[in-house]
């Protein structure tokens, strides 16, 4: 009888692990967002691109969804990474801008500002950040619960906002202060500095950059925008006269905030991550681990020069190679196929309006600062108040409702005249009020958009949109980016290494499938306020 009810024991436990599913996950994530980076990019300097380079390897041994878009308005950085990681929209996750007027607390806010935390490693103010503002959690966080907070989550970016909002609430992260050249973070996350990141500080990088100038790659007359080289369209973002070959020697210890506004910013970040991977022991035990690296400098080099600049391409060409550098770092520590990666931007940017006009393709500049100034004064003289407008931020006019309550005017006529006087200006499409958005009679595609990207507390009173071309402010040189257009929304998408297919999807998909995407992939749960979508296609 012993004997028989050791053997049904032992053929129970046979048959509960046979009926046992695995639930494998990859050692490491790696997500990568290049700031302003156009999905048109990964063709453009195709034949030019290094065989053996990041955007080649990823499209040729990866999957690329080609028609993915950002699906809210307004296209920014804080948004852009925010919606990246949490899967959500700015509606839900909160973070409306870079910057907006926050109505509850009745003051301007930065995205990751947090007076109650400290800089950790400089005395200057730049780490006085925190993800705080984001409302709901991110994929990084999400895989710290899955695991009971074993997983190892670090970000890294030049931009404070690039790194900490995709770490999350839980994960670590470290940025770049450019008064002194290093790498900092705040007491949200810890009271000093490891030993690794004072290591790598004291290694000044910065000033081998500035020593090594920034040439371009190859011979200047070879790059597909060297006719357009040098435009007085373009920003002198280092002094007026200045061209390629770029000297930066006179800024050696003394002027660390023109690093972003060069390719060495790239690579500066990626070594950076690589000393992260090695010092924190990313990927190395049975635990997966995730590294968020933003890669800011080609939004600098954007803004200073536009898409059609050999700045711009040489910044491109300069980043396939370091991302190259990057994989074969991956592949050697982390282990070929043993980790999964992915590839996006935040957003997309516009070409230079005198770049268009140039080539008889109609574009200009919208004066936001002026319309500002322009409309308070038309209200004073209407209702005798001054500054029923706060401002003017992310395509939104920000109402005074203390000064219109406190003077017991009517506000649907300040309403009015704003939106009256503001369809007249040029390049302005269409004015509105936000609150009615669901009544406005307006292009579908747009209007969701705009929805998606409205969260009361946050956003402005009355929606400006303008005209295909048009670009708010940069009216003398360079270009930006925050519009609904394709041109700033549509984004590349590519995976790469632990389980993903070879190939391209080419039906439209958004950036906020990606983190529930990873998180499925990983058998874990989705963000809090996720609204994407599975792509199944990448996964084998």
């Amino acid at each position: 009888m012993r004997k028989s009810a050791s053997l049904f024991f032992a053929l129970f436990l046979f048959f509960a692990a046979a009926g046992q599913t695995s639930n494998p996950r990859p050692k490491m994530v790696v997500g990568i967002v290049v700031d302003q980076m156009r999905w048109d990019y990964l063709y453009r300097y195709y034949d030019r691109d290094a065989t053996n380079g990041g955007f080649k390897r990823l499209l040729n041994q990866g999957f690329s969804c080609e028609n993915t878009m950002i699906p809210y308005a307004p296209s920014l950085t804080a948004c852009g990474h925010s919606s990246i990681y949490t899967g959500s929209v700015p509606a839900i996750n909160g973070i409306t801008g870079n910057d907006w007027y926050d109505s509850h607390l009745d003051k301007s806010v930065y995205c990751t500002q947090d007076d109650d935390v400290k800089t950790v490693g400089s005395t200057t103010t730049a780490g006085q950040m925190s993800p705080r503002n984001l409302l709901t959690t991110t994929i990084c966080d999400e895989l710290r619960l899955a695991t009971n907070f074993k997983s190892k989550v670090v970000g890294v970016a030049l931009k404070d906002r690039g790194s900490i909002l995709p770490a999350g609430h839980s994960g670590s992260a470290y940025w770049y202060d450019s008064k002194t050249g290093d790498w900092i973070t705040s007491t949200y996350y810890m009271n000093d500095l490891p030993q690794w990141v004072k290591d790598f500080n004291a290694k000044k990088l910065v000033d081998k950059y500035y020593t090594e100038g920034w040439s371009t790659l190859y011979p200047l007359n070879t790059y597909v925008q060297s006719t357009a080289d040098a435009k007085p369209y373009e920003s002198k973002p280092f002094g007026a006269g200045t061209n390629f070959p770029y000297d930066l020697k006179k800024f050696v210890g003394t002027s660390y905030g023109y690093l972003p506004v060069t390719p060495h910013g790239n690579t500066f970040t990626l070594e950076m991550a690589k000393a992260a991977v090695t010092a924190e022991q990313l990927g190395k035990d049975s635990t997966t681990d995730f590294l968020a690296i933003s890669l800011s400098s080609p939004d600098y080099i954007g803004h200073s020069f536009g898409p059609n600049s050999v700045e711009a391409e040489d910044g491109f060409l300069r980043l396939d190679k370091s991302l190259g550098e990057f994989l074969d770092f991956l592949n050697s520590t982390v282990g070929t196929g043993q980790y999964l990666l992915f590839l996006s931007a935040d957003h997309g940017a516009a070409h230079i309006p005198a770049f268009l006009q140039e080539n008889y393709i109609p574009a200009g500049s919208a004066d936001a600062e002026g319309l500002y100034t322009n409309l308070n004064n038309l209200l004073k003289q209407k209702f005798g108040v001054d500054e029923l407008i706060i401002e003017i931020s992310n395509y939104q006019v920000y109402l005074n409702h203390k000064a219109i309550t406190a003077a017991k005017l009517n506000e649907k006529e300040i309403r009015k005249l704003i939106i009256d006087s503001a369809s007249l200006q040029p390049g302005i499409a269409r004015v509105f009020e936000l609150d009615a958005l669901s009544a406005t009679t307006l292009n579908a595609t747009i209007k969701n958009k705009i929805a998606n990207g409205y969260y009361p507390a946050r956003s402005g009173d009355i929606q400006l949109i303008l005209q295909p071309q048009w670009i708010e402010g940069f009216k003398n040189a360079g270009t930006t980016h925050g519009t609904w257009n394709p041109y700033d929304a549509h984004i590349p998408l590519l995976w790469y290494g632990w389980n993903v297919k070879q190939g391209k999807l080419n039906r439209e998909t958004y950036m906020t499938d990606i983190a529930p995407t990873v998180a499925a992939m990983l058998h874990i749960q989705m963000p809090s306020g996720s609204i994407g979508h599975v792509i199944e296609e990448v996964g084998k």
